[in-house]
């Protein structure tokens, strides 16, 4: 024992000396960085792991790599982790690993033993089924090492490639993350942002200016509000660090821990799940927009709503949720945004959701009120016909349990695309108010008595009454129920009740695709 504890000593008093001869660098004291972090607006590397993990879980290593480097005066510098705390601990008592880059060391930029090092954590969590976590916040390659640095981070590309599908995969943008560093958060399944201080792009503003003329500012190119609604990188923009990790802890817990573990569920004790409120959402007018968060939020288990992306393509909303305390994966069509239509962005959004939920064994719940696919020469040109195949596509090969409720209208192509009885839905239900058919009544009735109408006496008038005998014949889910496409037509204050019983028949669904290597989704 005294032998043991002569050792830790020796140990630590090496690791104190080197921490002392960090803080004594070049760069101006350890305290002297941290400082400037903090005025920043921004947390150090370790106060974030502190914030993000279980109190006393970490366990931190490589702590005592350093860089090989021996060029521009490198061999002069070495920090202890070289830029970056890796290890392993708990959030909510639940294994997970972690990463967290270091600006203060050489701006956290990314070396042959930092790369390394991410690798090391990234390969373990594969072993060990659990998600892995990368707090990002680097000025890029270390320019000083070459190639060595930038064959570092095609090694972390190639083991974000091979965890994908995995184990959950989340990126945390704190701080810069330009060039080739973009594209390890971009494989993984979720990046969070936080504004005014983190930031993302291929290319800096001083290189666009020089090439496209474009004068703009980093925030504008590639900040959380950009990638938030605009490019729809990012899923998360968050207003500091504090909720940002806060976030990152709150999508866990709807996450199992890797590809072969049962989605997470809590407990709930059975009640009235009537919910009254969902038959006063639907307006008289089928014109009229609505909110679909309200009937999402009126039907789950109260307070579960956890949406993604959504700043980004709103005419659709993703999300997770509970039902009976189970955790869902729900992709809703939205009247409040371009009349729920699908358009390119849409399409890419849910089908990437709904692929993710598919990996991870997260039950799928559909709302569904779309009118179409959004026409236009920028859709036709900019490839809605293969963007919008993707959410087919993504639909179309999920195996885990799919449940698709049409709150109002599902005409044309869009009704097959949102998870329909025909592309593999386990249960397909309708309420009273759902609108089947393969377009707009007003429309149908134009097309298919144009010369009826036509040779009226009062054409206007014949219009309305050929409008109405549509609506009557198709536009009512009663004619798919004829056919099975419909498995129940429900009053929206049943929704919750057939729902958990729907979902519970589901729960041992066993679903296996054709042996093939994989599929090739229309990129």
């Amino acid at each position: 024992m005294e032998k043991r504890e002569l050792t830790d000593a020796i140990l630590q008093q090496k690791f104190d000396e080197l921490e002392r001869k960090n803080k004594e660098s070049l760069l101006g004291g350890g305290e002297k960085r941290i400082d400037q972090q903090h005025a920043k607006g921004k947390l150090t590397a370790r106060e974030r792991l502190q914030l993000l993990l279980d109190e006393d879980s970490f366990q931190e290593l490589g702590k005592f790599v350093t860089h090989r480097a021996k060029d521009f005066g490198l061999d002069k510098e070495h920090y202890l982790g070289d830029g970056v705390v890796t290890g392993y601990g708990t959030v909510n008592g639940r294994l997970v690993y972690v990463f967290s880059q270091d600006f203060t060391v050489f701006g956290g930029s990314l070396s042959e033993t930092h790369a390394e090092k991410i690798v090391k954590i990234m390969e373990l969590a594969m072993k060990n089924g659990a998600p892995v976590i990368g707090l990002n916040d680097s000025g890029g390659a270390r320019i000083q090492e070459g190639v060595v640095s930038l064959g570092g981070y095609a090694d972390i590309f190639y083991r974000n490639t091979l965890a994908s599908g995995v184990i959950p995969q989340i990126s945390a943008i704190m701080g810069p993350c330009a060039g080739g560093a973009v594209y390890s958060p971009a494989i993984t399944d979720f990046v969070f942002m936080v504004e005014n201080t983190s930031f993302m792009f291929v290319t800096g503003p001083n290189v666009v200016k020089t090439v496209t003329h474009e004068d703009v500012t980093s925030e504008e190119l590639g900040g959380a509000q950009t990638h938030s609604t605009k490019s729809g990188v990012t899923h998360f923009a968050c207003a500091n660090e504090v909720e940002c990790i806060n976030q990152i802890k709150t999508l866990l817990s709807y996450l199992p821990q890797n590809c072969e573990d049962d989605a997470p569920r809590l407990s709930y004790a059975p009640a009235n799940e009537k919910r009254e409120a969902l038959n006063t959402i639907i307006p008289s007018n089928p014109n009229q927009p609505y909110d679909m968060r309200e009937v999402i939020t009126g039907t789950v288990d109260e307070g579960s709503f956890f949406e993604a992306h959504k700043n980004f393509a709103e005419n659709i909303v993703v999300g997770f949720a509970r039902l009976a305390g189970r955790s869902i994966g729900i992709v809703g069509n939205q009247p409040a945004a371009l009349a729920g239509v699908l358009d390119i962005d849409a399409s890419v959004k849910g089908a990437r959701f709904v692929r993710f939920c598919d990996s991870f064994n997260i039950p799928l719940l559909v709302f569904e009120d779309v009118p179409g696919f959004l026409p236009g020469t920028d859709q036709e040109w900019n490839g809605i016909i293969t963007n919008g195949a993707k959410l087919l596509y993504a639909f179309s090969e999920a195996t885990v349990p799919r449940v698709t409720v049409i709150t109002r209208k599902a005409y044309g192509g869009a009704y097959d695309v949102m998870n329909s009885k025909h592309i593999g839905a386990d249960m397909n239900y309708a309420w009273p108010t759902a609108e089947i058919a393969v377009m707009g009544a007003k429309g149908a009735a134009e097309i298919i008595f144009r010369k009826e109408i036509a040779e009226a006496a009062d054409p206007q008038a014949k219009l309305n009454e050929k409008v109405e005998e549509y609506t009557r014949k198709f536009a009512t889910p009663y004619r798919a129920a004829h056919r099975g496409y419909i498995d129940e037509v429900i009053y929206p204050d049943q929704t919750r009740e057939k729902l958990i019983r729907a979902f519970a028949m589901l729960e041992n669904k066993v679903a296996t695709l054709p042996k093939k290597k994989h599929g090739n989704i229309p990129l």
